[in-house]
């Protein structure tokens, strides 16, 4: 795959767009990813279009991609339509690489973009409901929170305002976590804040507000051990992503000094597995199976961009990738480990707790920052001699896991 690179990425502001269509952020996002690879709309040869809300919040069922693509000038090529729950993204970019590597073209598409926010938010937050099997959703909802047994909230850290019931089962992994490893509410916050200040140097990020670690304890609660900010928000965006053989990067007269090279595409779903095996968690499966791909290791990461629609996804997925051993995710945290400066620095976007979570346009927007990190253009939030980039990003949930992860290792 070595000879696989994206030619060209962008991104809108994630956040709230009251005011534009979901049309206006797609056309911004691939207008800033033509640019960047210096290409036309006649060059690509195929199109992947990721997004999940579409039908169920504007109502356009069937063909999204090729509605909300043609109204922006895409016109006779192939569309096709992604859907993935929150890894719908990198699935449309796994895709786009694989029609490279089949060779039926040479210059192909991903673009993913959402509009979350309507008048009705709790319709809007109902939308994770179906990220399950929905025959049997009071049977998922029971056995994943069950993960928690055994950890009593506090008193006064529960909610009385309506979330999605998803959130009571992030709570419920952090609490397993805890009660088997012995992670801490104020590891949890430490990620909670770093990436909130690390966002403050993302113009594209939805927040950009700094925490404290003591401020995101003390912020209100949700369930516990989760407060406000370990959360990711209902989010608007759009992020799309060029991707092109070496004789299409030519073609196109790409410039391959800018080019991030693709060492890397793996995507897997769930497999049945007991609670007390982490170690055959799908993303770990998968991360172990992008390494062998790129002929890398965990050692050799310099920056990383992990799924953390809680804080404590992050921790999770930094041991599935093997940046820190099981149990120590949290431990490593605290210590500065994943800051900026430190030893192997995550989510330098934010992550999706404040950059914004677009569930179609997310993975997309996790590889726009480090392929930024890897161009060495990302401002004040560069990582130094950045050379090795992975991305982590899982969708759903099937038995007690993520349905669907994706994991992308790129080079420079």
């Amino acid at each position: 795959m070595s000879n696989i690179y994206i030619a060209g990425i962008a991104m809108t502001v994630f956040g709230r767009h009251l005011e534009r269509s979901l049309e206006d952020l797609a056309g911004e996002a691939l207008q800033g990813a033509l640019a960047d690879a210096g290409c036309a709309r006649e060059d690509l040869g195929v199109a992947y279009y990721a997004g999940v809300t579409n039908g169920a919040l504007q109502g356009q069922l069937s063909i999204p991609g090729q509605v909300v693509l043609g109204k922006i000038g895409l016109h006779s090529l192939p569309i096709f339509n992604v859907e993935n729950a929150c890894a719908s993204g990198s699935s449309a970019f796994h895709l786009a690489i694989q029609s490279l590597k089949a060779g039926s073209t040479d210059v192909a598409l991903a673009l993913g973009a959402e509009k979350m926010n309507i008048p009705d938010k709790l319709r809007a937050m109902s939308l994770f409901e179906a990220g399950w099997d929905i025959s049997r959703a009071e049977e998922n909802y029971a056995r994943l929170v069950q993960m928690g047994a055994g950890i009593v909230p506090p008193a006064g850290s529960e909610s009385d305002k309506p979330y999605s019931r998803f959130m009571n089962i992030y709570a419920a992994m952090c609490r397993w976590h805890m009660k088997t490893y012995g992670t801490t509410q104020r590891q949890i916050a430490a990620v909670c804040a770093k990436n909130h200040q690390h966002s403050v140097h993302n113009p594209f990020s939805q927040f950009r507000k700094p925490f404290s670690i003591d401020e995101v304890l003390a912020a209100p609660p949700i369930t516990y051990p989760i407060t406000l900010p370990m959360c990711a928000p209902l989010t608007d965006g759009a992020a799309a992503v060029i991707v092109c053989t070496e004789a299409g990067l030519a073609r196109i007269g790409g410039n391959k000094a800018r080019a991030i090279r693709v060492v890397a595409s793996v995507l897997r779903s769930a497999a049945p597995r007991r609670l007390d095996e982490p170690e055959k968690n799908v993303g770990r499966l998968a991360a172990l199976q992008a390494y062998e791909m790129a002929g890398l290791g965990p050692d050799d990461v310099d920056v990383a961009e992990v799924h953390d629609a809680s804080a404590m996804g992050e921790i999770i997925q930094t041991e599935n990738l093997g940046l820190a051993p099981l149990g120590q995710g949290g431990i490593a945290a605290e210590r500065g480990d994943y800051s900026l400066g430190g030893r192997i620095p995550v989510n330098t976007s934010g992550g999706l707790e404040s950059k914004g979570h677009p569930l179609g346009a997310t993975g997309i927007g996790q590889l726009y920052e480090l392929v930024t990190q890897l161009r060495g253009e990302a401002g004040a939030r560069q990582v130094a001699k950045a050379r090795h980039a992975i991305q982590e990003n899982g969708g759903g949930f099937q038995g007690i896991e993520e349905a669907a992860v994706a994991i992308t290792i790129l080079s420079r």
